[in-house]
């Protein structure tokens, strides 16, 4: 018997712009099979977490224009549980949202806010993580995280710093690090009390519903005017008229970096946060020249370590070209260097201004 008072936000509002072509903002990474397994990457995180929490006690967190993406791709998922959010405003209002709608249907429940995007392989080991996460936030008013072990100084994540002399499982956290730079990096992972944030909270509802009173008053008070409406027909009048009234504003800078109970459970699976083709790049299976190839037949000469993407038994042809992005889609040919991925947003803006919004 799965748990009642489990619950999980998954979110799944983002454009994913990096991994242009595929993503586009009419149809972002999360509704793609990127891995080629044969389901999205929402359907595998809904998979994920749906084995320790029930199916109907999973909310999708998403920009109203992806409402039919998110029913079409999860059949098994009501209208009532898809959040809409009518305006882009960052993670701390919709989380707050999607905190009060819980809350005034399970007060006794706990949550997990799961980003819809990541690439986790042990799911078993994942859903062990986050129960003893619950357990301890269902007898204590604090916040759990996952922090997952740095194996490199990555400058691309957040880092959380905790309690050296700490000697339990979950660890008490000093504080949360912005993306550093290489030599901070380096520094951080000499020190071994430092772990990349992955993006994955829980909570019982009312500890942060609390913190948001605490330290977010104005947002709080604009979102619990909706508690009459929330749960009813009324629910979506009301928010199409207050949401975009919230501040801009992450869950980490208007929670995290503030609450002063907070604790990180070091991960026991591995993960990637599939945030830009080189990262997909190296969870993919290689040919012989250390090539990642997505749906094509691939003919290569000369061609090495390069990540190709084409529709479905498409041949391409590669020769002299080492560590590119190949990605084929019917209105757009990318061909860009791996070591310049960082710039596809730019390269995106560029083409936009150029060629129009419809290859955006």
């Amino acid at each position: 018997m799965m748990n009642k008072n489990y619950y999980a936000v998954l979110m799944a509002g983002g454009v994913g712009s990096r991994f242009w072509p595929v993503s586009t903002s009419e149809n972002p990474k999360q509704f793609h099979d990127m891995l080629g397994t044969g389901d999205t990457l929402i359907q595998k995180t809904f998979k994920r977490l749906n084995k320790f929490v029930p199916s109907e006690n999973i909310l999708i967190l998403t920009n109203e224009r992806y409402n039919e993406l998110v029913l079409e791709q999860l059949p098994m998922v009501e209208q009532r549980q898809v959040v809409l959010e009518p305006a882009m405003r960052n993670t701390a209002p919709c989380i707050l949202y999607a905190a009060l709608k819980i809350q005034k249907e399970n007060p006794n429940a706990v949550m997990i806010v799961a980003p819809s995007d990541h690439w986790i392989e042990d799911e078993d080991a994942f859903a062990k993580d986050v129960i003893t996460c619950f357990a301890k936030c269902e007898n204590e008013e604090v916040i759990c995280t996952l922090g997952i072990k740095p194996t490199f100084p990555n400058t691309g994540f957040g880092y959380i710093e905790f309690e050296k002399e700490s000697a339990s499982e979950l660890k008490k956290v000093n504080q949360f690090r912005e993306k550093p730079n290489y030599e901070t990096a380096k520094d951080f992972l000499a020190q071994g009390n430092f772990l990349w944030n992955a993006g994955i909270f829980m909570w019982s509802v009312n500890s942060i519903v609390n913190a948001f009173k605490e330290y977010q008053p104005e947002q709080f008070r604009l979102f619990e005017k909706g508690m009459a409406y929330y749960n009813t027909s009324e629910e979506q009048v009301f928010i199409n008229e207050n949401y975009p009234k919230a501040e801009n504003i992450s869950i980490d800078y208007a929670i995290l970096e503030q609450s002063k109970s907070i604790y990180v459970l070091p991960a026991t699976f591995d993960w990637n946060d599939l945030g830009t083709w080189g990262s997909l790049y190296d969870k993919l299976d290689k040919d012989k020249s250390n090539n990642a190839v997505v749906n094509c037949k691939v003919l290569c000469e000369d061609a090495q370590g390069n990540m190709i993407r084409s529709p479905k038994g498409k041949v391409v042809v590669v020769d002299g070209l080492n560590d590119y992005i190949i990605v084929d889609k019917e209105e757009v040919l990318l061909i860009y260097p791996k070591s310049k991925e960082q710039d596809i947003k730019k390269v995106l803006g560029k083409v936009k201004d150029t060629f129009g919004d419809q290859y955006a």
